[in-house]
C-alpha cells in the first residue's frame, strides 16, 4: 500500500528533503502551518513509512575516497543473493541494485584508491556466481543524492 500525501506533506519533504536537519518551525514556515501541524504531519509520515531515518549527507572525497566506480554484473540466477549479500558486506558500496535488462546487478562503491577499487574488481571477476563484470570509473560526479521531485498528484 502506498502513502496518499497531500500539498502540506508534499512542502514538508521537499523542506527536508533539501535540509534534513530543519527545524519543525522551519519545517513549519515551508509548508505555511503551524508548528504543531507539522510536527504531527512529520510523525504520521514517519508511521506510514514514508519518511524512514535521517541520514548525513557526506562527501567521500572529503576523508580520501575519491574513487568512485560502477559495476555491471551478469550473474547465475542461484548465486543473486549471494553476490548482493556480499558486495553489500564490503563497506564499499554506497548503493547496490538488482536490475533488469543485460545485467543482473549494479553497484557504486567509493574507494580511497584505484588499487582498491582494483583489488575489489578481482574479488568480482573471482566470484564463483559473477558471470561477466564491467566497471566503470566516474570521471566527475555531476550530481549525487539528489531528491527527485516530491508532489501530491502521485
Amino acid at each position: 500500500m502506498s502513502a496518499r500525501i497531500d500539498d502540506i506533506d508534499a512542502k514538508l519533504l521537499r523542506a527536508l528533503l533539501a535540509d534534513g536537519r530543519a527545524s519543525a518551525s522551519d519545517l513549519a514556515e515551508a509548508a505555511d502551518v503551524a508548528t504543531s501541524t507539522a510536527t504531527k504531519r512529520l510523525g504520521d509520515l514517519e508511521d506510514d513509512g514514508v519518511v524512514e531515518g535521517y541520514q548525513p549527507d557526506v562527501d567521500y572525497g572529503a576523508f580520501g575516497h575519491d574513487v568512485t566506480a560502477v559495476f555491471r554484473l551478469d550473474v547465475d540466477g542461484e548465486g543473486l543473493a549471494d553476490v548482493v549479500g556480499d558486495l553489500r558486506e564490503t563497506g564499499r558500496m554506497v548503493g547496490v541494485y538488482e536490475v533488469t535488462g543485460t545485467d543482473d546487478v549494479v553497484a557504486i562503491g567509493k574507494f580511497a584508491s584505484t588499487d582498491a577499487m582494483n583489488a575489489q574488481i578481482k574479488e568480482l571477476v573471482t566470484h564463483e556466481h559473477v558471470r561477466s563484470a564491467t566497471t566503470d570509473v566516474v570521471l566527475d560526479t555531476v550530481c549525487e543524492h539528489e531528491p527527485p521531485p516530491v508532489d501530491s498528484s502521485g
